[in-house]
């Protein structure tokens, strides 16, 4: 029988003390999937011949493109309102329809009108170039119970125009005594303006979500069971806008109130029916 000698001890001592600390260490742990983001509408209204709007526009490029908050999935539409055109420049993303939503709002919502201003999820309204509160709101909205809702894409038919299909979940988050709409906007990125006049004189703008039309496609119904709304619809684009850089978004929204309660959204850039589909919101 071989001895082990006093080195040999020592170092055989000093592998076990070894291996017993790295078996006693905590396992690492599997890393937790990342929880789904929940759509979060946010309007800005904006004009290109208001000086202080570019720092608000440069912040939904950023919200839009980053992706900040963890909970959120942050849709974007950039209103360009018309009351600015009076001086000297005409925005050329403006309309009378953007201003008008924005005065349904003001009425709502109990404020002036002014630019810029973000809307969050219709309840929410504060200076579009404030990004510490815009962080806040859209948070806080993320945490808010929300309606699922689901877009999906036919491939185009060739004639410039492209069938959606829509579904509402069952609603939640609403008043049972107030209409959810159900709206269909195109936006579209990438826009920019050189400015040769107005407040913004020799300055080159850049856009994000500009909103290109708005309609809307129905009404969910309170009462159903498991969908609220279910349609197909046809939408138009214009030749002049880049199919490259269009989205697709739906969203529903109380009539009275101006609550989004659930949206969705889809980039085009010429995908298959398979990938526009977009992925459901979470329910809650």
């Amino acid at each position: 029988m071989r001895k082990i000698s006093g080195a040999g001890l020592g170092l055989c001592l000093a592998l076990f003390l070894t291996w017993f600390a790295f078996s006693a260490r905590p396992k690492a742990q599997t890393p937790v999937a990342q929880a789904a983001r929940t759509p979060v509408l946010v309007e800005l209204f904006t004009s290109e011949g208001c000086s202080s709007c570019p720092p608000a526009d440069a912040l939904l490029r950023k919200l839009t493109a980053q992706q900040p908050i963890a909970v959120a999935e942050i849709i974007g539409l950039e209103e360009h309102v018309d009351y600015w055109n009076h001086d000297g420049w005409t925005d050329p993303y403006s309309s009378p329809e953007w201003t008008e939503r924005q005065q349904d709002y003001v009425a709502t919502l109990k404020e002036d009108a002014y630019t810029p201003e973000l809307v969050v999820d219709g309840q929410r309204q504060f200076v579009g170039n404030n990004s510490h509160q815009a962080e806040i709101e859209i948070e806080k909205a993320a945490g808010s119970v929300k309606t699922e809702v689901t877009l999906s894409a036919a491939k185009p038919d060739g004639n410039g125009s492209q069938r959606f299909s829509v579904s509402v979940g069952k609603l939640a988050g609403g008043r049972m005594d107030d209409a959810a709409e159900v709206w269909l906007a195109v936006t579209e990125d990438g826009l920019h303006s050189a400015v040769s006049r107005g407040e913004n004189a020799g300055r080159v703008l850049q856009h994000v979500a500009t909103l290109r039309s708005l309609h809307k496609i129905g009404t969910a119904n309170a009462s159903g069971a498991s969908a609220s709304f279910t349609g197909d619809t046809l939408v138009k684009f214009n030749p002049r806008w880049n199919p490259e850089k269009l989205h697709v978004v739906v969203f529903v929204q109380e009539k009275r109130s101006r609550k989004i309660l659930g949206a969705a959204s889809s980039t085009m850039r010429g995908k298959t029916e398979s990938q526009a589909r977009t992925e459901p919101a979470s329910t809650y």
